[in-house]
């Protein structure tokens, strides 16, 4: 962007010259111009420009999925197996899933039923130094099969940490946990948009891993085109509508404070969309409008958000479809008004009857898929999408997930199994890829 200001400048200094010299330097501009969209159509690293994503000169768009625990499999400690994490790859890059969502790392205490073990960070500023190197890991194996990864830095909810991790470090008192007390957890939970010293915490934390030197590969994470975008928290809910000020102020110092440290990254708030914002559009708008903010997320659960009831699946199921258009639907208006791209980063749909076991059916959720995947194909403005989430080869020892346990796509909070995509669901697999 320099060289184009020069380009200017030269353009107005010289337009009174003779005819000949003219020409010259109309030359030197039209060659300058040219190098300068050469340099961003070689560029490694994923862009947004026109309303679109770009990887060198040609439109990026991916269906892919989430491997939240990537970078914990990655590690060489406890929770890590490399060697399957390494065929997940493999099978990933073969079935064309190349964008992965991962989470950086979980803070907080180890051993709390219904939360992720090990954590990255113990205490404030403190970190688990071999699940860093196990971050560094997977980028490193993930950039030797031409794979992108979206990493995101916090979690609403507890089963990483998150917020309520902050708020306690914080001195805000015990956080009731979101899966026995939803609204005392949303009612704790709702402080972080307003307290000072929970959000510097989680700034620092930023800080911290944005300018990251890979120890494998000797590259800085703010250099390594593995990843395509950072992204700020997993599902950042208001929870208070009387704090929608605060809310979006978080999210720009935040978003603001990531484009000081990166230049070369795009970046992402990682929120549901209108659900996220408590259905305020304007609220929604102003945060999607930031000029830091790359891409517009969008998440849809029909059953979490009350679409299909879970003993109805089957009898649900159209309308929850009906109402998944209408949802998108919404946010294409967004993405056209503010010129940004749509990535439906997270979408899921239960098993056939609530099963947990992988040797049940998915009929209704192929069906679900397919809808997501119609949509894709249909509006070129939606970039990607990431459905939740990949389980692989393994098998779940208990039905929630105990340490030791083996990673799959549905965290610790939630049965194992619910919504995790096995290598073993072909039909699922088909329905995203044909």
């Amino acid at each position: 962007m320099q060289d184009k200001g020069k380009v200017i400048i030269f353009e107005a200094r010289y337009k009174n010259l003779p005819i000949m010299r003219k020409l010259f330097f109309l030359l030197l501009v039209a060659v300058m111009m040219s190098s300068c969209s050469k340099t961003d159509n070689a560029s490694p690293f994923v862009r947004q420009a026109d309303g679109r994503l770009w990887l060198g000169d040609k439109e990026y768009r991916f269906v892919s999925t989430n491997m939240w625990y990537g970078a914990l499999m990655a590690s060489e400690g406890q929770g890590g197996d490399r060697a399957r994490l390494c065929s997940e790859l493999d099978t990933l890059h073969a079935l064309g899933f190349d964008n992965l969502r991962v989470l950086v790392g979980a803070e907080g205490e180890e051993y709390i039923s219904g939360q992720v073990w090990p954590t990255l960070q113990l205490a404030a500023g403190e970190y688990n130094d071999t699940l860093l190197v196990g971050l560094d890991y997977l980028l490193q194996q993930m950039q030797l099969r031409g794979m992108k990864a979206v990493l995101y830095m916090n979690n609403a909810w507890m089963w990483s940490g998150g917020y309520s991790y902050y708020l306690q470090l914080a001195g805000c008192g015990p956080s009731p946990i979101d899966m026995e007390d939803f609204d005392g957890y949303v009612a704790y939970a709702a402080q972080f948009s307003s307290n000072a010293k929970a959000k510097q915490m989680y700034l620092d934390n930023v800080r911290h891993i944005v300018t990251r030197t890979n120890s494998l590969t000797g590259v800085a994470y703010a250099d390594d085109p593995t990843i395509m975008a950072w992204q700020l928290c997993n599902e950042p809910r208001l929870f208070c509508d009387t704090l929608k000020a605060e809310f979006a102020e978080w999210q720009s110092q935040a978003t603001a404070l990531i484009r000081s440290l990166d230049s070369n990254h795009l970046i992402s708030t990682g929120g549901e969309g209108l659900v996220g914002c408590s259905f305020d559009a304007e609220l929604l708008q102003q945060i999607c409008s930031d000029p830091n903010v790359d891409y517009i997320t969008v998440h849809i659960w029909p059953a979490n958000w009350g679409w299909a009831r879970r003993d109805a699946l089957d009898e649900d199921l159209d309308s929850a479809c009906i109402l998944t258009t209408d949802y998108i639907n919404q946010h294409l208006s967004l993405s056209r008004e503010l010129h940004k791209p749509i990535v439906i980063e997270e979408f899921g749909y239960p098993r056939d009857s609530f099963s947990f076991s992988p040797s049940s059916t998915t009929t209704l959720r192929d069906r679900f898929y397919r809808h997501i995947v119609d949509a894709f194909h249909s509006n070129p403005e939606i970039a990607g999408l990431n459905f939740w989430a990949w389980g692989g080869v393994v098998t779940a020892r208990h039905e929630m997930w105990q340490p030791f346990d083996p990673f799959m796509g549905d965290p610790p909070q939630e049965p194992q199994g619910l919504y995790s995509v096995f290598a073993s669901d072909t039909s699922t697999i088909r329905a995203l890829t044909k």
